[in-house]
């Protein structure tokens, strides 16, 4: 088994590690070719049920919009006001295992095995860490989310500190506030990185510490034995693909949404479905050249450039804004999420069905279907860390940086919305008239240099789109090739084709709405298999060395 991981770019453990002896070799079930001049290695059923159910889907939506729209229209409020318990529930138990392994013995396992040194600087793996996980996400929702939960959601039943009239309501002012931040901090913080770091470290263990094929199913071994590389692999690895293409579609959606929106705002070019499709196009071709280059030579090298503009842009924010009460805010904000964190995660009793369905179910949902694309990614790069620096990093460090984004673009624009509601033009496209997209643009037009900075802000956008294109297409790739990372370059491009497509489809037969939804249809079976997955980490854990 090991000659076979070599051969397939996995590198072999070093020093003591429990590998698992198996029959199974690496691509036994491939179908390798030639069509025309280009060569296929892909794994069968899965490559081929996955895509012409991606195919079918593509061309459903595109010959019946209409009907497609409203049955997403049905399909989303219909899985978060069924089962919003379900993926808290979940969310919870992934946190809490995740708080369990960095104080438990087996922390100090090492990934790859005993004698195993990282593969990449701190410096290096926090980038691609960032710009593959939520890159666009905090973009499209760092001045939306706090703002919208200040006024609007009244999450945990704290009142909008705003009367009917639209006039403020002094004593509500704090109180609202500080939830705005907590409540968006909470979407943000310890249970979407507690999601990324079951999957990545499922992924990492079983491969690098135990010699098994770097896909979804062989996480399961503990559990299913042999059956793993028969059906009910498949199903496992199926789901997967299905879950991170559809996490990535909503994702390219939303970038999309945001970088017309921002190019309406900026330069006057329509806001318009023709406008985010040709956005779409194009950047799912720069996308294709960041694939042709690799791993080290695409993502890691837009993923550096990306931190730095994003750094950049966050000082500028912090400096330009009030910079005392940004900061007092981050305090604050910090504070009442860890005061509130029970609360927050309580899925029975409550009232507040906009923030808890509209809001966390989908986010939940929504972290879920991107883990097996980040988990994958990540454990990729995590080769040679020890199991408690290695949770420990993907679980409380970038939870602090989302709080500190969140603080500092959400705060500004709170400052904005709650100083002069009369003028504002985060209140009047977040809470007024309900304009996600236009929110980060909105908050910038109130600083020096809004021009400047705007246009920064959907490079920004546009950046992130290409590096989670590239590494979903990576990672969708390497499940569909069997656990082969060496498959041949068009297969990637069949994929990130793909992801640009869906997301053209679904914008069209929907937009937001139909995004989210489908996102929510791919978690919700998924949920079930990070769950099993906790106890498989747990087995392969218990053979380790320490």
């Amino acid at each position: 088994m090991s000659d076979q991981t070599s051969a397939t770019g996995i590198p072999e453990p070093e020093g003591a590690s429990d590998i698992i002896e198996t029959d199974f070799e690496i691509g036994q079930h491939n179908l390798e070719g030639q069509l025309g001049p280009f060569g296929f290695d892909i794994h069968n059923p899965v490559f081929l049920i996955s895509s012409l159910s991606i195919v079918a889907f593509v061309v459903y939506a595109l010959v019946a919009p209409e009907q497609a729209a409203s049955f997403f229209g049905w399909l989303r409020p219909a899985l978060t006001s069924t089962f919003d318990w379900f993926f808290m529930s979940a969310a919870n138990v992934f946190v809490v295992f995740c708080l369990f392994l960095i104080v438990s013995p087996w922390g100090s396992v090492r990934l790859g095995g005993k004698e195993a040194s990282p593969d990449y600087s701190y410096a290096g793996w926090f980038a691609m860490l960032f710009a593959a996980g939520m890159g666009i996400g905090l973009m499209f929702f760092g001045v939306l989310e706090p703002v919208y939960h200040m006024a609007i959601s009244s999450p945990l039943g704290v009142p909008s500190p705003f009367a009917a009239d639209g006039s403020i309501i002094p004593e509500n002012v704090e109180a609202a506030k500080e939830m705005g931040l907590a409540a968006t901090i909470y979407h943000w913080g310890l249970h979407p990185w507690a999601i990324y770091a079951v999957v990545a470290l499922a992924l990492a263990l079983f491969s690098f510490n135990k010699g098994l094929p770097l896909s979804i199913r062989s996480a399961f071994y503990p559990i299913f034995g042999e059956r793993v590389w028969g059906w009910t692999g498949h199903v496992i690895d199926t789901l997967a693909v299905f879950a991170t293409l559809f996490g990535l579609a909503t994702s390219l959606g939303l970038g999309a949404q945001q970088a017309n929106a921002g190019l309406e705002h900026i330069y006057g070019i329509p806001n318009t479905i023709t406008v985010q499709v040709i956005l779409i196009i194009g950047i799912t071709s720069i996308a294709l050249v960041s694939v042709l280059r690799g791993l080290d030579g695409g993502v890691k090298v837009l993923s550096e450039i990306n931190m730095v503009i994003a750094a950049v842009l966050l000082l500028f924010v912090l400096f330009a804004g009030p910079t005392v009460a940004i900061l007092g805010d981050f305090v604050t904000g910090l504070g009442a999420y860890g005061a509130d964190l029970v609360g927050l995660s309580n899925p029975i009793g409550r009232t507040d069905d906009d923030y808890r369905q509209g809001w966390t179910a989908f986010y939940w949902a929504w972290w879920i279907s991107w883990s097996p694309f980040v988990g994958m990614f990540i454990a990729r790069v995590s080769r040679g860390r020890t199991v408690r620096e290695f949770i420990t990093c993907v679980l409380l460090i970038p939870s602090l940086v989302c709080v500190l984004w969140m603080a500092v673009f959400g705060g500004v624009a709170i400052d904005q919305v709650l100083s002069d509601p009369a003028t504002s033009a985060v209140k009047a496209n977040v809470i007024d008239s309900y304009s996600p997209e236009l929110s980060l643009f909105a908050m910038l037009e109130g600083l020096p240099l809004s021009a400047i900075t705007s246009t920064i802000a959907i490079v920004l956008v546009i950046v992130f789109f290409v590096t989670s294109s590239d590494s979903g297409s990576l990672v969708i790739d390497t499940i569909t090739a069997g656990g082969k990372v060496d498959a041949p370059v068009p297969q990637r491009v069949f994929w990130c084709t793909f992801e640009g497509l869906v997301a053209i489809v679904l914008l069209i037969g929907g937009g937001l709405g139909s995004l989210q939804a489908m996102v929510i249809s791919t978690g919700l079976p998924f949920t079930i298999v990070l769950l099993l997955m906790c106890v498989a980490i747990f087995k392969g854990l218990q053979t380790e060395e320490r």
